[in-house]
């Protein structure tokens, strides 16, 4: 590449989100890379200079990121390649962009690595009913009465609400532990589940059989509301439900219901639907919920891991390569990358 010129690029996202995920060492690669200015660009600054634009062939992104639409592409005429350091695209990228023939990446799949860490960590210390005895032994000088049997890690069954990445991850995982491992989702195929040691369940299995159930559902329209207050009341006695996708998918008002008469269920919300819940939300104050303030994904120095996967998938992309964490129009529609 050094008979040629770089192309053109340009960090586009909130000044916060630039500093969490491109460090020294990844702005260093990147600068040796593409011809790259050492600070980033906001969308409005964009907008209200649109000539920083001009000749930008590639965008380096992340949270606070641009809105690939009409109006942006036009401030954009030589834009071929969106890398996004971060999650989800979903409602980012227009049917023009892809119009345009724009190529898109993002980490997903490596912010997904924490989530799923959370994710591990919360299944196995609901099984021993960690949290609960943690509140209330808290500012108690006694053990607690055990009134209820804890299901434990030996033979107990863990449901996860569907297989993407990050529900992969979390059942790859689950495989070093003596555990039945059940799953919904209608579209991972047979030989998918059997590889990954899970067996396929309908949705109401997956709550009735489970003692912890993990929800990785993207937020779409056909998936809001998709768990109702009736799954969660079906639950084992002890049972745990886990939360780290998004709030929404679940009708919060009957979870809410649910889990204050059934006392004996527990759940670990690290999304919430809106995030955080309102002031006079129960959530707040119900015994059996345990709150987190969205940390399951990438935070502080994990974002960095990120921005390396950006670096790398940067290479590809001026290789001429499929880059490994490419966005298809076709395959967005089924997953939290969907197309607006």
């Amino acid at each position: 590449m050094s008979n040629f010129a770089k192309p053109r690029a340009l960090y586009v996202l909130s000044s916060d989100s630039f500093n969490k995920i491109y460090g020294v060492e990844e702005r260093w690669d990147i600068s040796k890379l593409v011809d790259i200015s050492a600070v980033s660009y906001s969308p409005k600054n964009i907008a209200s200079d649109p000539s920083l634009m001009e000749d930008v062939e590639i965008i380096l992104s992340g949270w606070g990121g641009p809105i690939l639409d009409a109006t942006f592409l036009s401030r954009a005429p030589k834009l071929k390649a969106f890398l996004y350091g971060a999650g989800a695209t979903g409602g980012m990228i227009h049917r023009e962009a892809w119009e345009r023939g724009i190529r898109v990446t993002s980490a997903a799949k490596i912010n997904g690595i924490p989530v799923t860490e959370y994710t591990l960590a919360a299944i196995l210390f609901s099984l021993k009913h960690v949290l609960r005895f943690m509140r209330l032994m808290h500012g108690a000088p006694s053990y607690p009465r055990q009134h209820e049997t804890l299901p434990g890690g030996y033979r107990s069954t863990v449901g996860l609400v569907s297989l993407g990445a990050i529900g992969k991850e979390v059942a790859r995982r689950l495989k070093a532990f003596d555990m039945e491992i059940i799953a919904y989702d209608p579209f991972l195929p047979d030989d998918e589940m059997r590889n990954l040691g899970v067996q396929r369940v309908n949705l109401e299995d997956a709550f009735f059989r489970s003692d912890v159930v993990s929800i990785h559902t993207p937020w779409l329209p056909e998936t809001e509301g998709m768990i109702t207050g009736a799954h969660i009341s079906s639950m084992k006695p002890g049972a745990t439900l886990i939360n780290t996708s998004r709030g929404a998918v679940i009708v919060e008002r009957e979870m809410i219901e649910v889990l204050s008469e059934r006392v004996d269920l527990m759940a670990i919300l690290d999304v919430t639907y809106p995030e955080p819940p309102q002031n006079e939300s129960p959530l707040w104050s119900l015994p059996n919920v345990f709150l987190t303030p969205h940390i399951a994904g990438s935070v502080d120095g994990e974002c960095r891991r990120m921005g390396a996967f950006i670096v790398e998938e940067l290479k590809r992309y001026l290789r001429g390569e499929e880059m490994d964490g490419e966005i298809h129009p076709e395959n967005a529609m089924h997953i939290s990358h969907r197309t607006t």
